[in-house]
């Protein structure tokens, strides 16, 4: 009684605040599984279930950020339907990877991806081509399918960092930041799907803190579309870089 206690008065409701700023984190940037991570494992859980559990927070926040994305006309079909399907496969791969990578390895190449991302959304070379009828040739399509079948290899594989990574590779094509996050929560709701019934085949998932967490994520999903339609690209372009920088220092020099 005393342990049911414990977890009801402090760990359930730590899981929903936490998973609340991680949903809104994750709809307009990215970077919100660096704070539920590492609270699933201080809460005890292993890593491998933690990177399981911290799943179904995810497939919920993006449900619900889809249907606000689609509410107010955000939603590019076309490209959604472009960068799903391989993404879709490559989840498959990377969930099933045997081979484990070094944390202090691991944390210092996702850092070194965020400064990538950092520096393309500050320089904003396709600020330009945004203003443009952005016109999706066939090698841009080859490059996307390409690119988004590793995204959802990394993405099975490990979920966090994920988005800035997305936002890097839609960038690089001209897409403004509302409809890239639109076509990034789409995406990772389908992929997630598929990581996340591996992990529960393999037995690594723990529902109850899941679904503990889902419910303040699917809250973050709720109100992230609504702040990406009302603040617009230049905003989120600003939120994008302090999350990011902030999260590459933590992984350089406090992991």
């Amino acid at each position: 009684m005393e342990n049911l206690s414990l977890i009801y008065y402090w760990q359930m409701p730590l899981l929903f605040v936490v998973g609340i700023v991680a949903g809104i984190l994750n709809v307009l940037a990215g970077g919100g599984s660096l704070l539920t991570l590492p609270l699933l494992i201080f809460m005890g859980l292993g890593s491998t279930v933690a990177n399981g559990t911290n799943r179904i927070a995810i497939f919920c926040q993006d449900l619900f950020a889809i249907i606000g994305f689609k509410k107010r006309g955000y939603l590019p079909v076309d490209l959604v339907l472009l960068c799903t399907p391989p993404a879709l496969i490559g989840s498959w791969f990377g969930a099933n990877l045997a081979v484990s990578m070094d944390d202090a390895v691991f944390n210092r190449i996702l850092a070194g991806i965020m400064i990538g991302v950092l520096i393309f959304t500050a320089v904003d070379p396709m600020k330009r081509i945004r203003q443009q009828d952005i016109r999706f040739s066939a090698l841009r399509k080859i490059v996307l399918v390409v690119s988004f079948f590793f995204v959802g290899i990394y993405g099975g594989f490990v979920q966090a960092g994920v988005g800035f990574i997305i936002i890097a590779a839609l960038l690089a094509h001209g897409l403004d930041l509302v409809r890239i996050n639109a076509v990034k929560v789409f995406v990772i709701f389908v992929y997630t799907g598929v990581a996340l019934s591996v992990f529960i085949y393999h037995g690594e998932v723990n529902f109850f803190w899941g679904l503990s967490l889902a419910a303040g994520n699917a809250i973050g999903g709720a109100l992230g579309p609504r702040l990406a339609v009302a603040k617009g690209h230049d905003w989120i372009k600003k939120l994008v870089n302090i999350t990011v920088l902030v999260f590459a220092l933590k992984l350089l020099f406090f992991s």
